[in-house]
């Protein structure tokens, strides 16, 4: 969203808990997290929504001074907000990117503080492949998280880790005590069996055997990931939960599901 890196942005995972949120938060350009402040979630328009939008920038700002402090080392503040109702109405983007400019020359010299507005209904892309960039992955995603098919979400994802990870955290809060419970128990028995593999794997090296330690090791992780899904197969355990423990495709298990 911004021309410059962020180097760190905190707060904003906080919504995910509350229904995929729609979170404000101010994450600055550098520097600690005391740098960063964040909003609730807005689900309604309040008055003022602007004016304290730049309250909380300006507060983010402000914190990193103290004493004997050099002005220059403060750090820039962007504000992010994601909002389920219209904020601007004579606008027709859905996100929209406030800075500040010299007002007859155009010119960007007060550089430290950004705003950007994102206004969910504004949102018109309503399937997964009409998605075209990281940006709309992430708005839909705040949009439409909680109504998104297992199906659907491969396809949204793709390579995309980060966005992947947010969709697990999100899913988990919603799970039953013994689908979390499965699948505490199945992390566990993946981990100590790669944790096997691994030991097995520097065995090997020491003995020299690299090229037919790494083919069992694939092997090995494919032949666990089969049985730990068979086990929960004969659990009744649904198959979505069983993709998230284990990796595999709905179709790999549907196919283990018929030969049980």
């Amino acid at each position: 969203m911004k021309d410059k890196p962020v180097q760190e942005k905190k707060n904003l995972d906080k919504g995910l808990k509350r229904s995929a949120g729609k979170p404000a938060c101010c994450v600055s350009k550098g520097g600690s997290s005391s740098n960063t402040t964040s909003l609730p979630n807005q689900v309604v328009k309040t008055t003022g929504f602007e004016k304290r939008a730049q309250y909380y920038a300006a507060k983010a700002y402000s914190s990193q001074a103290h004493k004997g402090d050099q002005y220059q080392d403060l750090k820039g503040v962007i504000f992010i907000a994601i909002a389920d109702f219209i904020l601007f109405p004579n606008k027709l983007a859905y996100k929209s990117d406030h800075v500040t400019f010299d007002k007859i020359t155009y010119e960007h010299d007060l550089k430290d503080f950004s705003f950007t507005f994102i206004e969910l209904p504004k949102f018109n892309k309503t399937k997964e492949d009409q998605l075209s960039n990281i940006v709309e992955k992430w708005i839909y995603f705040f949009k439409y998280a909680d109504e998104t098919s297992e199906e659907d979400l491969q396809k949204i994802i793709g390579s995309d880790v980060i966005i992947g990870r947010a969709y697990d955290v999100l899913n988990q809060y919603n799970w039953s005590k013994e689908e979390r419970f499965a699948y505490d128990q199945t992390k566990k028995h993946i981990d100590d069996y790669l944790s096997s593999i691994q030991q097995g794997k520097i065995e090997g090296k020491i003995e020299g055997i690299k090229i037919g330690e790494e083919k069992g090791r694939k092997e090995g992780r494919e032949e666990g990931k089969i049985e730990v899904a068979k086990t929960m197969l004969a659990n009744n355990i649904d198959v979505n939960t069983i993709v998230k423990c284990t990796g595999l495709s709905i179709s790999e298990i549907e196919e283990l599901s018929g030969n049980l």
